[in-house]
């Protein structure tokens, strides 16, 4: 409910507060006075969107604060979930915006995005203007106003339905889309496949073209390789057809150690000299072994070395599509290993999502059907509800009536068009409510929807803009009591300009002007006893000073008051 409204810089308001209590809050004033502004700042605390030409001329910034008792808990949650804390369980909700435009939402003290406030604002005020005149008008809000009217079960029902629709398009558009790449798969598949076959023929093992190019290089260099190692074998352990007086490195490293052992016997600082001597003598006869050895390996192998040509030439092969060595070639065929086989999955995913597509689609289809009889059921109820309440508006032989007919393919609000036809007059053909009915009656058709939809949560504020457009007399006396009656179970705010309507309000508000001369300023009044008299005495006939006026007022007031009890 809300509690306070404050309005700063915003079109002719200067600073003006409303304080609507429970129950109906009536807002009156002079045309021109400022309360379309009350309006516009319960919209922007809706969430409607915020322009730079509703800020008053000369001031920085417009700023509507509107102060909320008993927030819905869904409401405080979203509240605590962006920052914002309940002061003593009440909810600040504000809307700041610019002489430049730009905007800002705080809900309890924390700033929010616009599309979060407009969400809750959403939620705590609903503002019935000329733009809701207008939306009822669409087959959009029609089949919104017949499934609010279905209640619960169908609420239920829709939020599954919806689930399952959301769940069969996601299947329905990746299954097209799978089946559209279904060429292209196969091209694909077919090159891999032959890749990952010609790479298996070969069978490379890792690193092995590094391994053959040094066997290569070394079959290939094996004569100069032999020249090498005998070289040096002769100069490590001499020659097998020298006499025998050539020297070698074994023959004078053996002379060495002799030398320095007899030295070593002599003289004990020797004795490291001659250590090293042996350990020397052990090294070169080591190395001339390891030589020798090597010079023996050292055959020439043509047939080999053609076999290591052949096979460096098959690895090339391999290298010249799949990468630039063997190590890349065989990280290619792990990855498209992986890959032949997701392609080849897409198959079963296809199959797979099918069959997903089909159970979801008669899910959907008995959802469907459970959906239209709900709808069904709620058209005719709700017909019979506002006839009644036509009829008491002084449209004693207006016929509304919901029509649902099937939409070729069910969507996403189930398998049903709903359309709201109107007729005014007996005898008349029923036809759709925009275009035949006036502005006067949609705004009947409109308060009575409300009145027979109105539930007892109370949660929700409404604002009531041009409901006694078009209207007057004993009409504007049933749309009072009708707003009366919607008051007792929601908190209603109607900005009018007909004594008739406001004279059932629990509380009044006057907008009142002020002109200094050159800038005109407008503020709230609350207005009792004698002053609402004459408030009403003006709505009626411009003048609130005479006793005439007055006891009319009076009268009307009197005649509401009993009305309402």
């Amino acid at each position: 409910m809300l509690v306070e409204l404050r309005i700063v810089g915003l079109g002719v308001i200067e600073d003006a507060v409303l304080e609507p209590g429970p129950g109906l809050t009536v807002v009156t004033g002079e045309t021109g006075a400022g309360k379309t502004m009350v309006v516009s700042g319960l919209g922007l605390v809706a969430g409607a969107r915020a322009e730079a030409r509703v800020v008053r001329n000369g001031a920085a910034r417009a700023v509507v604060e509107a102060r909320f008792a008993d927030v819905p808990a869904d409401v405080a949650s979203a509240v605590d979930e962006a920052g914002g804390v309940l002061d003593d369980d009440e909810l600040l909700v504000s809307r700041q915006v610019a002489a430049t435009g730009r905007s800002r939402a705080l809900l309890g003290g924390a700033q929010v995005p616009a599309a979060l406030g407009a969400d809750v604002g959403a939620r705590l005020v609903t503002i019935h203007g000329q733009s809701e005149q207008q939306r009822l008008a669409s087959g959009e809000r029609q089949r919104e106003v017949l499934d609010r009217a279905a209640g619960t079960e169908l609420a239920g029902e829709l939020a599954a339905y919806r689930q399952d629709y959301a769940a069969r398009q996601a299947a329905g558009a990746e299954l097209v889309q799978l089946r559209q790449q279904a060429r292209e798969r196969a091209r694909e598949q077919d090159l891999l496949t032959f890749g990952l076959e010609e790479i298996a023929a070969v069978a490379p093992e890792p690193d092995e073209d590094v391994a053959l190019a040094a066997e290569a290089a070394r079959l290939q260099a094996v004569d100069d390789l032999r020249l090498f190692a005998s070289r040096a074998s002769e100069a490590l352990s001499g020659s097998d057809d020298a006499l025998g007086d050539e020297p070698s490195a074994l023959g004078l490293v053996a002379t060495a150690r002799k030398a320095l052992q007899s030295a070593a016997d002599a003289d004990v600082q020797a004795g490291p000299l001659a250590a090293q001597a042996r350990e020397v003598t052990a090294l070169v006869a080591d190395l001339a072994a390891q030589t020798a050895s090597y010079l023996a390996d050292l055959d020439a192998d043509p047939v080999r070395l053609e076999w290591v040509a052949g096979r460096r030439a098959a690895l090339q092969g391999l290298t010249r599509k799949y990468g630039e060595t063997v190590a890349e070639v065989l990280e290619w065929a792990a990855e498209n290993a992986a890959r032949l086989a997701t392609l080849a999955a897409s198959d079963d995913r296809i199959a797979e999502l099918a069959a997903r597509v089909d159970a979801l689609t008669a899910r959907i289809t008995e959802r469907a059907a459970r959906i239209t009889a709900l709808r069904t059921a709620a058209a005719t109820t709700i017909s019979s509800s506002v006839q009644a309440e036509l009829s008491a508006l002084a449209l004693p032989h207006a016929t509304l009536e919901f029509t649902i007919s099937p939409l070729a393919e069910p969507g996403p609000y189930g398998a049903d068009v709903v359309s709201l036809l109107f007729a005014a007059n007996p005898g008349a053909q029923p036809g759709p409510l925009a275009k035949v009915a006036s502005g006067g009656e949609l705004s009947r058709v409109r308060l009575a929807l409300e009145v027979v939809l109105a539930d007892a949560s109370g949660g929700e504020t409404f604002v009531f803009d041009e409901v006694d457009a078009g209207i007057g007399g004993a009409v504007a006396l049933e749309v009072g009591s009708r707003l009366a009656r919607l008051s007792r179970l929601t908190q209603v705010i109607v900005v009018t300009h007909l004594a008739q309507v406001a004279a059932y309000g629990d509380r009044h508000f006057v907008v009142v002007k002020a002109d200094d001369g050159s800038v005109t300023t407008s503020g709230l009044r609350a207005v009792d006893g004698e002053d609402r008299w004459r408030e009403l005495a003006r709505m009626m006939g411009g003048h609130d000073d005479t006793a005439a006026s007055v006891a009319h007022a009076k009268d009307l007031l009197d005649r509401a008051t009993k009305d309402r009890r």
